[in-house]
């Protein structure tokens, strides 16, 4: 079977249109991880994204008959793209099938390459049956996103290209799976020249239809797959991929949303380029493997599939990469609700940054605060956190964890108090500074109590903040000075129809 796939690797014809793509360095992350870290730029491909190989090598291989039918398919992703621009280099009509729900920016990619984009259905499987629908009505040839031998040999070329890239050590590499195509091939063609070479896969732990089918010995269906990773949300390994994978890939590595989010920050820092989550899966199959095995001075492969990724999914990604990292814990954390509170809670703290701060006032006894710190998986991990702020009394429930503070939760602490009267808000901009929180608090003193505070670090010169304090009429004329003594920019939001609406 594998010298079959090796010889139409060697044969495919995906130079026609694809890129032959650097196996760059990846210079922190080696550091960090006491490995070599090369990366496989995927991303640089003309669609973005490795699914212009398999598509143009199977479209390539078509009789005269068959590409004057014209092909058709269905994807939502990058496949889609592939096909459109393999067809259009060849000349060949293309139909591509695109749920309703396929975001703007994939229809016009498929648009913009000379494929024609056909919206039906809300779901990939309506998609594809419409399809397939297709294939009967109009006599057209359907190209498969992963499971035919032609596509799995255009994938396989990538790991043609790592093995005369780097002909030197090379101890493994690490592949994202979603249908297999892309890890049938590389596993193919790097077991019959470097058989001692480890093939890892790496899915997203919701979404983990090779691992499932190695453990059971067959090809199984999930009964759900996760989004996120849209790139990879397949609910069963393909036949042809499977057959390859379940003799040639050594294991299959799953990870968390969280742990996607932190390797597509690593890829940034390090390439300055931003991958879609799931091509960022092999860097975060990295990284849990370096941590699980110990091992130091290998040369380790990722493959950086792909970059088709909605600006608007950027924030968050953004938002996660620190939990993914373990350098931020999300607790809660009940304190007395009393002035001075707040001020206690930080100096128990200590020296760690706080990273989100969010509270609204509820009873006159007791304050239920939602906080962010930044902590350090090495140094001082959240575990370490948790059990000083208990230590000094305060209860604690750790919330890193917990997908519905993390998504919702979060964003939604706050809402009307029952009744503060003397309420004052007021919106600042803190320097982004570790103590600047601190600094404001011991300044204000435990003069006036705080009826609602929201804080979040976002990485930039200043933060933003929302206050309220409870001052009695005959204080208010107080205030402007102690506020100017903080030396903080603010603006006075008591009046502000917004806070009146859903806060006040």
């Amino acid at each position: 079977m594998l010298e079959q796939y090796v010889k139409k690797i060697l044969t495919s014809r995906v130079y026609d249109v694809a890129a032959e793509t650097p196996l760059q360095p990846a210079r922190q992350l080696s550091e960090r991880l006491h490995n070599q870290i090369l990366l496989k730029r995927e991303d640089l491909q003309p669609v973005y994204s490795f699914k212009i190989r398999g598509a143009y090598n199977k479209l390539a291989q078509l009789s005269d008959e068959e590409k004057a039918r014209g092909v058709v398919t269905a994807s939502a992703g990058n496949h889609a793209q592939g096909v459109a621009l393999a067809a259009k280099q060849l000349g060949i009509k293309a139909t591509i099938v695109m749920p309703r729900t396929t975001p703007e920016l994939k229809v016009q990619g498929v648009r913009a390459r000379g494929g024609k984009a056909v919206l039906h259905g809300d779901a990939f499987p309506e998609a594809l049956a419409y399809s397939l629908k297709l294939v009967e009505e109009k006599g057209y040839v359907y190209i498969h996103p992963y499971d035919d031998p032609d596509v799995i040999a255009g994938q396989g070329t990538v790991a043609m290209e790592i093995l005369w890239q780097q002909p030197g050590q090379l101890d493994a590499v690490f592949v994202p799976v979603g249908g297999g195509g892309l890890i049938a091939g590389i596993a193919a063609y790097v077991k019959y020249l470097r058989p001692e070479v480890r093939v890892i896969g790496v899915e997203p732990d919701d979404s983990n239809c090779l691992q499932a089918a190695m453990a059971a010995g067959e090809r199984v269906v999930l009964p759900t797959v996760g989004l996120f990773a849209d790139g990879v949300a397949v609910a069963q390994i393909g036949q042809h991929t499977f057959d390859i994978c379940k003799h040639y890939v050594d294991e299959v590595i799953t990870v968390s949303s969280d742990e996607l989010c932190a390797a597509i920050k690593d890829i940034y820092d390090d390439t300055r380029s931003i991958t879609e989550p799931a091509g960022a899966l092999a860097v975060a199959g990295i990284k849990k493997y370096v941590e699980r095995e110990g091992v130091s001075g290998q040369v380790l492969v990722g493959i950086d599939s792909g970059a088709n990724i909605n600006f608007d999914r950027l924030r968050h990604v953004a938002e996660r990469a620190e939990l993914g990292e373990k350098r931020e814990a999300i607790i809660a954390v009940t304190i007395p609700e009393k002035p001075g509170s707040f001020k206690a809670f930080c100096e128990a703290i200590g020296k760690r940054q706080i990273t989100e701060f969010n509270y609204r006032y509820h009873t006159d006894k007791e304050a239920h605060i939602f906080v962010g710190v930044q902590t350090h998986p090495e140094n001082d991990p959240r575990e370490a956190l948790v059990a000083s702020l208990r230590e000094q009394g305060f209860p604690v429930i750790d919330l890193t964890d917990n997908e519905l503070a993390k998504l919702h939760i979060r964003h939604a602490v706050g809402g009307h108090a029952a009744a503060v009267p003397d309420e004052q808000v007021f919106r600042f901009e803190f320097p982004e500074r570790p103590g600047a929180l601190f600094n404001f608090l011991a300044k204000l003193g435990g003069r006036w109590n705080i009826t609602m505070f929201h804080y979040r670090n976002h990485g930039s010169a200043d933060g933003r903040v929302l206050a309220a304090l409870q001052v009695p009429e005959e204080e208010r004329g107080l205030v402007p000075a102690a506020l100017e003594e903080i030396g903080y920019p603010y603006w006075d939001e008591t009046d502000n129809p917004a806070y009146k609406l859903f806060l006040g």
